[in-house]
Parts: structure tokens; sequence; C-alpha cells
């Protein structure tokens, strides 16, 4: 599966972005999808995830302010990204993690979008 992101940008801080990502192909059973992010010279974080069953989940420092939403029609994954600050700036990630038939357990990365959030 290759995932393909797309969405980021140079935002003012309070500016909203909204990030997308489309899976080449239907999963065969889902574990989640989900968005991490790196900044320079730290390690790749959690930002929000969400299950084949629609749990989500949240890094704390984004609650309340990013939304993340599947649509297992499209396989896509999108991250709405409100009241952005310049903490928020980083490398942006998708991800998803599904239980293929015979392979197992299987992880895979998109490219990486830049949200760049000016102070």
């Amino acid at each position: 599966v290759q995932l393909q992101a797309s969405g980021g940008g140079l935002v003012q801080t309070g500016g909203s972005l909204r990030l997308s990502c489309a899976a080449s192909r239907r999963f065969f059973n889902i574990r989640h999808m989900g968005w991490y992010r790196q900044a320079p010279g730290k390690q790749r974080d959690l930002v929000a995830a969400i299950t084949g069953g629609g749990t989500t989940n949240y890094a704390d420092s984004v609650k309340g302010r990013f939304t993340i939403s599947r649509d297992s029609a499209k396989n896509t994954v999108a991250l709405q990204m409100n009241s952005l600050k310049p903490e928020d700036t980083a490398v942006y990630y998708c991800n998803a993690k599904e239980t293929h038939p015979i392979s197992g357990l299987l992880e895979y990365w998109g490219q990486g979008t830049q949200v760049t959030v000016s102070s």
C-alpha cells in the first residue's frame, strides 16, 4: 500500500490547515490510520489516530484543536488542524496498520508533508 499525503503548508498562528492521506488500495482489515509528526531534532510522535471501528486518540497537545476523520469507502484519512501554534511546526506523516490475511500485521508510511506555523 502506498500512502499519499497532501495539504501541508505555511500558516499564521491561529490559522487552520487540513491534511489528507489517500491509500492506493482498500485495506484488508484496517487496524488504524493516523498522523505522526516530527520536528527538527525530535522524535516522531503520534498526533492522532482512528481505529477501524472509529475510535479516536489524540496527543494531549492537540486535543480540542485537531480532528481526525476517515472515509473507509475512499480509503482516506484527514486531519483538520485549527488554532495552530508555532509548536505544531513539523513534518507530518500519514500512517496505517492493517492485518493482512497472509502477511499478518503490516505498517505503512506516507512521504511526509511540511506544516509551518509562523508566529
